[in-house]
This record gives structure tokens, sequence and C-alpha cells, in this order.
């Protein structure tokens, strides 16, 4: 059984700990999907029709959302991956969503001020808000990729 990767060990100020967190979920889930074998990947594992593709596909939109400012309409609809996109084309686009997410935060030292995302009549979150929804939508869905890696391959650990 692979060791599992303890919590980061973050700088002292609150925005380190909250994006050091983040960070360390959003690489969790990722390695929970790479490497997974198609078509177990998209395959339900469970009644919900929970998979580990839509997953992180739902994930990049939640990222899309929270901090560049995309409209979502059909929050469901993020949970499906598209049928000509593989494990590769899923963990790449997440990547580059959390890269340009991290462009915007780090033009961000104040945890109290609201997002700068442009999203016309909705008032934005702060950006601590913001984070502390990310930790925890990242950590819930991680810990179903957890769940689905093992029931696929046997896979486990972070």
């Amino acid at each position: 059984m692979p060791r599992d990767t303890p919590p980061p060990r973050t700088g002292s100020s609150e925005s380190e700990t909250l994006r050091g967190f983040l960070d360390y979920l959003r690489t969790s889930i990722a390695a929970k999907v790479e490497g997974a074998p198609e078509p177990h990947v998209r395959t339900p594992e469970v009644p919900s029709g929970t998979n580990l593709l839509g997953l992180l596909n739902h994930l990049t939109s939640v990222e899309r959302a929270t901090f560049l400012g995309d409209q979502v309409t059909d929050w469901q609809a993020t949970f499906e991956a598209s049928p000509t996109d593989g494990v590769s084309d899923i963990v790449a686009r997440y990547r580059k969503t959390i890269e340009r997410a991290n462009e915007v935060l780090d033009g961000c030292a104040d945890l109290g001020a609201p997002i700068p995302r442009p999203r016309a009549n909705r008032p934005a979150p702060s950006i601590r808000w913001a984070l502390t929804h990310m930790i925890e939508e990242t950590g819930r869905h991680a810990g179903q990729a957890d769940i689905l890696r093992e029931l696929i391959d046997g896979t486990t650990g972070r």
C-alpha cells in the first residue's frame, strides 16, 4: 500500500495556509484521475452515476466559476466529461485552470477583499470565502475520488 502524502507544511500566514491546503487537495485529486484506466475512469461505479472524469471535469468548472468568473447554467452537466476527452485532456484542462486561478490569487493580498472576477450583476465573495469554498469542494470530491479509484483498480493513498 502506498504511503499517504502528509498535509502540507505551509507558511505562517492565513493566505499561505489556505492556498497550501487547496493546492494539496488539487494535487491529490488530479493524481487519483491520472493513470486511471479507460473505460473505468468514466464508468459510474456507484448508483449516483459519479465517475472519476466527471468529478475532475466538475471541479474544473467550479474553479473557473469561483476564480475566473465563468457562468455555469447547469451544474449537473459539469459532472459529465465529453466522450472525446480522455484522462490526459481532463487532467491538463484542470491543471491549466488551476494555473490561471493561481495567477488571479497571486494578485490578491487582502483575504477580505472581493475576488476579482468579471461577473456582472452579482457581488463577488471574499477571497477568504472563495478559498475556503474551494478547499471544501475539492476535499469532498477528492474523498469520492479515493473511493472510486480503489473500486476501479485497488489504488489507494494520496
